[in-house]
């Protein structure tokens, strides 16, 4: 029977995960979460986990009232968190939102264990890191994103010097239909609502900006190892084919499926296999089209900063995230608007390399921290310095 945990158990990814796997045999370790006590401990108790961690220090009390009676061991606080990723799993679920998800990440993958990684913010932060303490101790790195799974699973069997472009798709998110000079006032609320896809607030706003896609190319960069120039995104608004992968012969391979996140979850959970997954299937016939076109750089400006941060290389990508996660709570705080966010990343990331930040031949752990805890007090100080007309 497989050992496995899931960090941000509680999330979307976290409950698609326990969708799945409440279906098979696993033997649950670890589950962690936020501040939803009631359905971490829930989830814990009906999964017989050994322990339920939650990341903050003063829910501790909550979480143990909420487990007393099982045999579930409560913890809380960062030091548990790593304590967790410490005990041995076959298969972990990657998906804490954040930078918060990468040391959970490191400490994993030291047990050559397969890591499930939906935490995109891993690979943008400290990609060569987290990519050589794999090779390290041997460990399997599986994309849990969407758009990687997808170019993951066309690659199957090919040669990836084959390849001449990997293009990922973005539906252009819950504003994409607006006026660009309507933007400026858009909300949280209306930010974060999504067309086709079922996630949090966060990413959901991220998806209306691009941020997401933003992150993607990097990502992409990052696992597969190929160049900035090999990788490109592209509005498909139905959210049905996930990736393109094109080779030197002029031959394109496309993964399509719902947009369920369970897809690239469960080929992850599977894999090497295909298992079966309870997910809608497809009726092109009754689909009849599928739409594409290209990005506006004007309505997403984030796609243009990612292409900066691919040529810097070095620590750009731990300040881009840093930036973006500061940039996009200082919104849903209403003290930036929506079309404020990629600006003062921009401005974060020309600040820092002006000031040599962002060089590192090496990227370690301590690094990454200390340039996103700078980066993130920048993208404070700066933020009432975006200029009103951005």
């Amino acid at each position: 029977m497989r050992r496995i945990s899931i960090f941000g158990a509680t999330g979307s990814i976290g409950q698609s995960t326990i969708d799945l796997i409440g279906r098979g045999a696993f033997e649950v370790v670890a589950l962690t979460g936020g501040a939803n006590i009631a359905q971490l401990a829930s989830d814990a108790r009906r999964l017989g986990a050994e322990v339920a961690v939650t990341a903050f220090d003063d829910l501790l009390d909550a979480l143990r009232d909420a487990l007393a009676g099982s045999n579930v061991e409560a913890a809380a606080g960062q030091q548990a968190l790593l304590e967790a990723a410490d005990r041995r799993a076959d298969w972990v679920m990657s998906s804490i939102v954040g930078a918060a998800g990468l040391e959970p990440g490191l400490r994993a993958l030291r047990h050559g264990t397969t890591l499930a990684l939906a935490n995109k913010e891993s690979l943008v932060c400290a990609g060569p890191l987290l990519m050589a303490e794999a090779a390290r101790y041997g460990a399997t790195i599986l994309p849990v994103d969407s758009e990687h799974s997808a170019v993951f699973q066309a690659l199957r069997g090919e040669d990836i010097d084959a390849v001449e472009k990997v293009i990922i798709t973005g539906s252009g998110g819950g504003l994409r239909d607006w006026p660009l000079d309507r933007l400026a006032s858009a909300t949280p609320r209306e930010a974060g609502t999504h067309p086709n896809w079922d996630m949090g607030q966060r990413i959901t706003i991220d998806s209306a900006s691009m941020m997401n896609k933003a992150m993607e190319l990097i990502e992409t960069k990052e696992f597969f190892g190929l160049p900035a120039d090999k990788i490109d995104t592209i509005i498909h608004p139905q959210s049905l084919v996930h990736a393109l992968v094109q080779f030197q012969d002029g031959a394109m391979m496309a993964h399509l499926g719902a947009p369920d996140m369970r897809h690239a979850i469960g080929h992850a959970l599977s894999w090497p296999d295909r298992g079966a997954l309870p997910v809608d299937r497809l009726d092109l016939a009754a689909i009849g089209s599928l739409d594409f076109h290209t990005p506006d750089p004007a309505r997403y400006p984030a796609l243009a900063i990612a292409r900066d941060v691919m040529a810097c290389g070095g620590l750009a990508g731990a300040v881009f995230n840093a930036a973006k996660e500061a940039a996009l709570d200082l919104f849903l705080d209403r003290r930036i608007r929506f079309t404020d966010m990629a600006p003062l990343v921009a401005r974060v990331l020309e600040r820092l390399d002006g000031e040599g930040c962002l060089e590192a031949a090496t990227l370690t752990l301590d690094m990454v921290q200390e340039t996103d805890a700078r980066a993130r007090v920048m993208a404070h100080d700066l933020s009432g310095a975006v200029p009103a007309d951005l």
